[in-house]
């Protein structure tokens, strides 16, 4: 029997796939689970149209995260902080804070799960930034701290 996988099945495939099992093992084990329905033309008809669903939903979000790239790469980003006696800063830049910079900026919104430092940013200077925006798209900025006065 051809079953459609409703979710991963261990040994038997992942979650979209068209499996061809045992009658018993799809009608008394997967079917009954909820893991898997069977391949019906009308059961594949809607199997194509949410795989074309989430096809389009990455291809949007490939887009938007080209375009964010495209506004932020190469940019330097300014930003004054507090800073004690022996120039050191009182706690450090975070990836929040650029996630600031940049909407302040651009208007754009950037998770800041996404802000890659190579080391923290704790005194003045101007520091390598990567945003990986999504599979396969980033952006490399600056941010340049100096001191608030």
């Amino acid at each position: 029997m051809k079953v459609i996988l409703l979710q991963d099945v261990n040994g038997t495939g992942k979650k979209g796939e068209i499996k061809e099992v045992k009658d018993g093992y799809a009608r008394n084990f997967l079917i009954k689970q909820k893991l898997a329905v069977e391949a019906t033309n009308a059961n594949m008809n809607i199997l194509e149209g949410q795989q074309a669903h989430a096809q389009h939903k990455i291809d949007t979000e490939t887009e938007n995260a080209k375009k964010t790239a495209a506004i932020i790469d190469g940019k330097t980003f300014k930003t004054a902080v507090k800073a004690g006696s022996n120039g050191r800063l009182f706690g450090s830049v975070t990836a929040k804070d650029i996630v600031k910079l940049i909407k302040e900026a651009h208007g754009i919104d950037v998770d800041k799960k996404k802000i890659v430092l190579k080391d923290d940013i704790k005194t003045f200077g101007t520091f390598e930034v990567e945003a990986r925006l999504y599979n396969g798209v980033s952006a490399s900025f600056k941010v340049q701290v100096t001191e608030l006065t």
